[in-house]
C-alpha cells in the first residue's frame, strides 16, 4: 500500500489521503528520493524494488531528483484538509516540495555573528589586560596618597613641633654659652688694659 502511495505522490506531485497513510508514507517517499538523488545504478535498482512501475521510477530520477538536488530533506509537505463525511477521519494533503530553495539570509548573519564574538574574545583580553594595568598604575598611588596624606601630615607636624624645642634648645644654650664666653673674654681683656693701665 505505501509502495502504492508513494508511486502515485511521484506521478501526480500531490495525493489526498488520511493523516495515518500520509505520516507512514513521508519516511518512505523521502527515502526513495534521496535514493534518486543519489542517482546511480544501485540506488536506482533499490528504487525498483520497492517500486516496480519503471515509468515512476523514470520520472523520479529524471524530472524529481534534479528538482530536490539543492534541498537537504524535507521533500514533502503535510497540509490538513479537515475531516471525511461518513467516518470522520482526519483527511491531509501530501505533495512534494519542489520549489526552488533559496539561501536563507541568516546565513550571513550567523558568519557576522561569529566573527564578532572572536572579535570581542580577542577584544576583551586587550580590555581587561589594560584594566589590569590602569588598575596597577592606580591602586599603588591610592593606597600610598592616603597613607602619605593622612598620617604622615599630621605625624610630621608634631614630631617637628616635638623636634623644634629640642632643636633650638641647644642652639640656644650654644648662642648663650658663645655669648657667655664672649663676655668673658671681653672682661678679660678689659682687666688686661686696666691692669696694663695700671702697671704703666
Amino acid at each position: 500500500m505505501l509502495a502504492n502511495l508513494a508511486a502515485a505522490l511521484f506521478t501526480h506531485k500531490s495525493i489526498k489521503t488520511t493523516e495515518t497513510k500520509a505520516k507512514r508514507l513521508r519516511p518512505v517517499a523521502e527515502r526513495l528520493i534521496t535514493f534518486a538523488k543519489r542517482g546511480d545504478l544501485h540506488a536506482r535498482r533499490r528504487v525498483l524494488a520497492t517500486i516496480g512501475d519503471k515509468t515512476v521510477v523514470h520520472e523520479l530520477f529524471t524530472e524529481i531528483a534534479p528538482l530536490v538536488e539543492h534541498r537537504e530533506g524535507g521533500y514533502t509537505r503535510i497540509t490538513k484538509l479537515g475531516f471525511r463525511k461518513g467516518d470522520n477521519a482526519s483527511m491531509v494533503q501530501i505533495e512534494l516540495v519542489l520549489e526552488p530553495v533559496n539561501p536563507k539570509p541568516k546565513s550571513a548573519k550567523k558568519t557576522a555573528a561569529a566573527a564578532a564574538p572572536a572579535a570581542s574574545k580577542k577584544a576583551a583580553p586587550a580590555a581587561e589586560a589594560e584594566s589590569v594595568e590602569d588598575e596597577a598604575t592606580e591602586a599603588p598611588e591610592a593606597p600610598e596618597a592616603e597613607v602619605v596624606d593622612a598620617p604622615v601630615d599630621d605625624a610630621p607636624a608634631e614630631e617637628t613641633a616635638a623636634e623644634a624645642p629640642a632643636d633650638e634648645t641647644p642652639a640656644e644654650e650654644a648662642a648663650e654659652t658663645d655669648a657667655a664666653e664672649a663676655d668673658a673674654a671681653d672682661a678679660d681683656d678689659a682687666e688686661a688694659v686696666v691692669a696694663d693701665d695700671e702697671a704703666k
